[in-house]
């Protein structure tokens, strides 16, 4: 079939390669320069199936804060949902199926990106880990370990943690990676067009109409200005990848469309009558070099770590250290001085001049999610249109369903449902949210 994806985020790359995987006829349009240039730019960089659940973690920012009233009445009432433990137990088995298939693609295709495994979760006081206990007790069930630490279990794990930072214990998550997003994008999208993908760079979907085939218009939409501070990172070389085309609306069609547009969904599918709540959450990240001392080869961490009480991320991404912080609906294009001195203060508090002064690389970036935190996965109900949107419910997990995801939704479009690895999706369809 001929297949178009809108969106080349983690989601939209890795839903590429599937489907060219499959034997079918590829092109991705991004109105970006490169692949992994919004969204999933500087993220985390987290796989972690525990963290996908929203019990699990319960002091993160709520994410109701800031909101319409309406809006928090269609949150409190999804939660309530007497489908929603269902719900959540196919989210966590896509999450689990989801880091399998990152660690199968690894393998196979002999990729080498920036990566570590196990994420640490910190528990500064006792009253922290009185409240995720209940988290800790529904993993139980699910079957997945995640085991209790004493403070000095934690430094056993984690050598280069501050000895004077009050600590009273961790959660270590095994069945979890932390790695560079980015350059894993990039990596699957090298693989994806070995197998034919066509990348349309710097071009914006305007429309889609549904049918058989479908039909959607694009433009060729190329910067017409120097990129500013805040968006020089996200642009890149990719963009030759496109080929000259006429600065005019073009029609095309194809068998299916798969929307990955992230914060562009709304504006396509609204025109299809499929009108979602769906919530923009802002995330802010801080990368540097970790310094290297001979004598202190422990100065920043080994793996990733949570800091439960403000809800920021520590992640090692190669010989560099990064921070990440989400839960945010403030649009501003610059990370808040609140939030970047907050940043700070938890890398001081954990890992003391772990960070070299100069080069920091400051980061924003925009996800959106849905009033019941899960995501959005299958068809539209529109004939030939699917959607994958949602993952997460944070700027800082938009990785941990991608594999997983792309792999379902490829294998559904093609028909495809012999794998019995390919996990239930009950739950996670468009179909949950009619009134």
């Amino acid at each position: 079939m001929r297949i178009a994806i809108i969106g080349a985020g983690i989601a939209g790359v890795t839903t590429a390669f599937e489907l060219s995987a499959r034997g079918h006829q590829v092109t991705v349009f991004d109105r970006c320069g490169s692949v992994a240039a919004e969204g999933s730019f500087a993220n985390a960089g987290i796989v972690a199936p525990a963290l996908a659940l929203p019990w699990t973690m319960p002091g993160w920012p709520s994410l109701g804060a800031g909101r319409s009233f309406g809006w928090q009445w269609q949150r409190r009432r999804a939660t309530q949902d007497k489908n929603a433990a269902a719900a959540h137990e196919n989210l966590f088995k896509l999450a689990q199926f989801s880091l399998q298939r990152l660690q199968t693609l690894r393998r196979s295709l002999k990729l080498d990106f920036e990566r570590a495994e196990g994420q640490l979760v910190l528990l500064r006081t006792e009253r922290e880990l009185k409240q995720i206990q209940p988290g800790l007790d529904r993993l139980a069930q699910f079957g997945l370990s995640a085991k209790l630490l004493s403070a000095e279990e934690c430094r056993a794990v984690e050598p280069g943690l501050n000895p004077d930072q009050a600590l009273h214990g961790g959660i270590h998550l095994a069945q979890a990676e932390v790695g560079n997003c980015r350059q894993f994008a990039h990596q699957i999208r090298v693989a994806a067009q070995r197998l034919g993908t066509q990348f349309r760079f710097h071009t914006t979907v305007r429309s889609i109409s549904p049918g058989t085939p479908a039909q959607l218009v694009h433009e060729y939409t190329p910067p017409t200005e120097q990129p500013g501070p805040s968006t020089r990172y996200a642009e890149s070389k990719d963009a030759a990848d496109t080929h000259p085309a006429p600065h005019s609306p073009q029609q095309d069609s194809f068998d299916a469309i798969v929307v990955c547009a992230g914060t562009g969904a709304a504006a396509l599918l609204q025109p299809l009558g499929i009108k979602l709540a769906l919530a923009t959450l802002h995330g802010s990240s801080l990368t540097a070099l970790l310094r290297q001392l001979e004598a202190h080869p422990d100065l920043g961490p080994r793996a990733g770590l949570f800091d439960q009480a403000t809800g920021i991320s520590i992640s090692r991404i190669g010989q560099r250290i990064r921070l990440c912080q989400s839960g945010e609906f403030d649009a501003s294009p610059r990370i808040r001085p609140a939030a970047l001195t907050q940043m700070h203060k938890v890398l001081d508090d954990w890992f003391p001049g772990a960070m070299q002064a100069g080069q920091l690389q400051q980061w924003r970036g925009s996800q959106v999610h849905l009033p019941d935190g899960l995501p959005l996965l299958g068809q539209s109900g529109r004939s030939g249109v699917w959607l994958n949107l949602a993952h997460e419910p944070s700027a800082m997990l938009s990785w941990t369903l991608a594999c997983g995801a792309a792999s379902v939704i490829s294998s559904q479009i093609s028909g495809d449902q012999a794998g019995a690895d390919i996990p239930a999706t009950t739950g996670l369809e468009l179909s949950r949210l009619a009134a």
